[in-house]
Order: C-alpha cells, then structure tokens, then sequence
C-alpha cells in the first residue's frame, strides 16, 4: 500500500512539472513590458539576484557576457533588494548588468514566486515551459549548455 501511495505522488509530482509555466507580464527599470508570451520561439533566462548577495555579484558578468554572445536568447534580472531602485539600478550597471532589470515587488513575486535561495536562475524554452530552475551560481558554459539545443 505505501509503495502504491508513493507512486501516486510521484505520478502527480511528474504531471504538474510538465505544465507549462506561468506566463509573466513584467516591467523593467526602462519602463519596457517583459513578458513570457512575447518571447515564444526563444529561450529566456531569469536571474534572481541581490546586491548584497556575493555569489550573485560574481556571476553578473558571466551572464552578461552569455547574453552579448547569444542575442537570441532573452536574459532578465530580478533584483530582490529592490526598496532603493536608484540604487539598485546604480549597482547594477557598476558591476555589469546590462541587461534589462526587474526590480521585484509583491506583484512581482506573486506572478514568478520567491526563489529559495539566491542566486537562482530559471531557464524556460522556446514554448514558455520552464525546464530549468536552481539556486546557485551559473556562469556562461552552463547558460550555453541549456539553452543549444535550439540554437544549434
């Protein structure tokens, strides 16, 4: 009986992963609408960071350094610590986030939900399904490595 239970859940686990994601309808510091739906047909990159967060700081460049390389690719950043956003914005470009940047607030987390643990990256496909969410550090091979398979 327990194994049968515990197939049942894995069974349910496995279904609701392979819903698509929940389409987000963001703003970003410009002013410019950031939204899932706009950018079916290519990959998109989330990053979730904050400017006291180290291992967030040191991986800034080496996402920036992927999106210059694949302009095909989206890439946003979230910022958690978002109470002072000039400077937030300020910090941002000083350590070489050149990509757009959402400043998060309760509308915010409630479309994208609060990562665990910073940093956290989340990589949805061309068809808007998120198949890639882990908190950790990522550098640009590993942003290459789960976003080629259309790109190739």
């Amino acid at each position: 009986m327990r194994l049968q239970l515990s197939l049942a859940a894995l069974a349910a686990f496995v279904a609701l992963a392979a819903l698509p994601a929940a389409a987000f309808d963001l703003t970003d510091t410009a002013g410019r609408p950031q939204r899932l739906a706009d950018f079916k047909g290519r990959w998109v990159v989330v990053n979730f960071w904050a400017t006291w967060c180290v291992p967030c700081i040191q991986e800034i460049p080496e996402i920036s350094a992927f999106r210059k390389a694949h302009g095909d690719v989206v890439v946003i950043g979230v910022a958690i610590d978002a109470e002072d956003a000039p400077k937030v914005t300020s910090f941002a470009r000083k350590v070489g986030h050149d990509y757009p940047l959402v400043l998060s607030n309760d509308a915010v987390e409630k479309q994208l939900g609060a990562p665990k643990a910073l940093p956290t990256t989340r990589v949805y496909d061309p068809s808007g399904k998120l198949v890639y969410d882990k908190p950790s550090r990522v550098d640009a091979k590993t942003l290459e490595s789960l976003t080629k398979r259309s790109r190739a």
